[in-house]
């Protein structure tokens, strides 16, 4: 999947690859030590960042919906009160 800017993909690609070696071969044996790919994560995510400027996205709306459609979730997953108690 590409990312949200052009220019961002590649650096996504190389994130999404060190992640996935380091889930691999490190977390999945034990190793919970994320710093291995914090690098390439800050480089991708300044680059999302923006991004998401120049699409005019703020953060604090994805959060927002983020946030909100959690929450909704949750209540869907428990049902519909019951009225009759």
């Amino acid at each position: 999947m590409n990312s949200i800017g052009e220019n961002c993909t590649q650096l996504k690609k190389d994130y999404d690859n060190c992640f996935n070696n380091w889930f691999s071969d490190r977390f999945l044996k034990g190793d919970t030590d994320d710093s291995l790919c914090a690098p390439l994560f800050k480089v991708y995510q300044q680059c999302v960042k923006e991004a998401m400027k120049q699409h005019h996205i703020e953060f604090k709306e994805i959060e927002n919906d983020y946030i909100r459609d959690g929450h909704e979730k949750k209540e869907e997953k428990k049902g519909p009160k019951d009225s009759s108690s």
